[in-house]
């Protein structure tokens, strides 16, 4: 789990088209946390050239926090790039 983090954090996010951050209020109010990709190639260790049909993924970090704000925090602590929350999306 924590190399997946890992690899979306530092790898598979900064190759996303147009990425600035991911939703900081996709909290599900107990500390869990869901996001998507639209599609795998996003990975590098996904060989384009075996992919047939680009297929999305959506994924969701199940915590032991006991709200959004200590989920957030932990995610945070972790790296992961939230995006402004004043700023359209």
């Amino acid at each position: 789990m924590y190399e997946f983090l890992d690899r979306l954090i530092t790898l598979a996010l900064p190759r996303v088209r147009d990425f600035r951050g991911v939703n900081p209020k996709s909290f599900d109010g107990r500390g869990n946390y869901s996001c998507g990709l639209q599609e795998q190639l996003v990975f590098p260790e996904v060989d384009p050239e075996t992919v047939n049909q680009p297929q999305g993924m959506n994924i969701t970090f199940v915590t032991t926090a006991k709200d959004n704000d200590s989920g957030r925090a932990l995610l945070k602590a972790f790296g992961m790039p939230f995006s402004n929350p004043d700023s359209a999306r």
